[in-house]
């Protein structure tokens, strides 16, 4: 008879420099789907959701899964979005369970707890019991705690970045939650870590350090008695104590002195992970310099690509920052699309207006008018759409997702896409759902770190990371850290 498995995902990566909170509304502008709502959305595609499917009909699973839920990242989770999240979940778990099987982030902040993950798997773990497996998949970008390390048996994080092996990852972690249910192994989990609240080159897994520290996860994941090795990036924009790079190891404490071995490969991975502290292989441009930049390249078959890493949504940033827009509307860029803008009064302008109207609008920065004010432009509106569309570049493949009501408005030669969410601009669907080809464009401006390498890389002459000061800015000294365990590089230590 097959194994009985609860399945979930509850995601949220928390910049908790945002002041932007994230309630219900938020997962549902996203993602948030109960009970039989989640299969059809989530089969056949690139999701660890989808991989706890494909496990159910690989090992026979009976499967229940009652909540499958994400936010794009922002501020910290609300109480009453936690409560109703992890309740819909602990519910489930009134029944008897084999195993559990879940897909977190590993950066979650709330209002209840700074350690989200870690608060979720200590609740579960005492309604499930000691001997319950539970077999979590993470984000590379996750901060692993020791609470999140003491009540999961196994923590599975990606090791791509973008992220493009989400549906791999939680089939790593469903492999050995059906080898844990059967008994042939007894899985068990350490994290280690160093003082430093960045590190590892961010994650970035084409370059620098993490591709040595990848092999040797791949290396060591192959020892008897090893079940996986995992290193992780961090989320350094989350002002909590245990922020930072991570190693997690995941052995079977059946084997005898595993336990020293795992220690001693946490250990001498994290020795890395320290010494290659500020090995950074990018460079940030400032907006003045990216124009100069840009200009001096001229004309090719390819689009230009700026990348606006620090206003990136996906990194917790506003996304309706206009200093890069700002300089690109200074200097005169012609053929250039930017895409996006957050801006839903904008959107109501725009579609007062009508196609072909003509309008003059304070655009972006309302969500924190301190932080940086709205940029005023004068424009004509040349779409007018209700956003969706569906991913369909190496990222979250298959999944549909939504702008929310959106505008397009020509600013000289720049078509700027308005929208009504908040979004990471990282798949080409998000310009071609709106009439607009990026490769058929001269510059292409996109919201956005990392992540839209996976697209967007393919098709660009070159990309520029442009610093056009958001929340997720690269200079963490500039934050104000209250929180986080001191002293911590790079805060307190060159």
């Amino acid at each position: 008879m097959g194994k009985r498995v609860l399945s979930a995902s509850i995601k949220h990566e928390t910049n908790t420099f945002s002041k932007l909170l994230t309630g219900l509304d938020a997962y549902r502008a996203r993602a948030l789907f109960i009970g039989d709502e989640i299969a059809p959305v989530y089969r056949d595609t690139n999701t660890e959701m989808a991989a706890h499917f494909d496990a159910a009909d690989k090992y026979g699973w009976e499967l229940v899964s009652p909540i499958a839920a994400s936010a794009t990242p922002s501020g910290k989770v609300t109480r009453e979005a936690w409560e109703y999240l992890s309740g819909e979940l602990l519910a489930a778990l009134n029944g008897s369970f084999d195993g559990i099987l879940l897909a977190l982030h590993g950066a979650m902040v709330t209002e209840v707890d700074e350690d989200g993950e870690g608060a979720l798997l200590e609740a579960i773990r005492k309604k499930a019991g000691p001997d319950v497996p539970i077999c979590v998949s993470l984000d590379l970008h996750a901060n692993v705690t020791e609470q999140m390390a003491q009540h999961a048996n196994g923590l599975f994080s990606f090791r791509t970045y973008p992220h493009i092996d989400t549906r791999d990852t939680a089939a790593r972690a469903a492999e050995a939650l059906q080898a844990a249910m059967t008994g042939r192994t007894a899985p068990h989990c350490i994290v280690a870590r160093r003082p430093q609240i960045d590190g590892a080159n961010h994650g970035r897994s084409q370059d620098g350090p993490m591709i040595d520290l990848l092999r040797r996860c791949r290396e060591h994941g192959k020892e008897a008695g090893i079940v996986d090795v995992s290193v992780n990036g961090g989320f350094p924009w989350a002002d909590i104590e245990w922020a930072g790079p991570s190693v997690t190891v995941t052995y079977d404490s059946k084997k005898a002195g595993m336990a020293e071995q795992a220690h001693d490969i946490a250990e001498a991975m994290m020795d890395t992970v320290w010494d290659e502290r500020a090995n950074v292989t990018i460079k940030h441009l400032q907006v003045s310099d990216a124009m100069d930049r840009v200009k001096a390249a001229g004309s090719g078959d390819k689009p230009i690509v700026l990348a606006d890493f620090s206003d990136n949504p996906g990194g917790g940033s506003y996304g309706d920052n206009p200093t890069l827009l700002a300089g690109m509307i200074e200097a005169d860029l012609q053929d250039a699309v930017f895409g996006t803008i957050s801006d839903p009064e904008a959107v109501i302008d725009c579609q007062r207006a009508g196609v072909r109207g003509t309008v003059k609008i304070p655009l972006g920065g309302k969500i924190d008018p301190d932080f940086v004010p709205p940029l005023m432009v004068n424009g004509e509106v040349v779409a007018i759409s209700e956003g969706g569309f569906t991913y369909e570049g190496p990222m979250s493949t298959g999944m549909r997702n939504s702008m929310g009501p959106t505008a397009i408005l020509r600013i000289g030669g720049i078509d700027v896409i308005i929208t009504t969410a908040r979004l990471q601009v990282l798949d080409l669907a998000i310009f071609r759902s709106q009439g607009i080809d990026p490769e058929n464009k001269a510059i292409v401006a996109v919201k956005s770190a990392h992540h839209f390498r996976g697209a967007f890389g393919p098709i660009a002459r070159e990309i520029m990371l442009v610093d056009a000061l958001g929340l997720a800015t690269p200079s963490l000294k500039s934050l104000n850290y209250v929180n986080v365990r001191r002293p911590v590089w790079p805060l307190d230590m060159d």
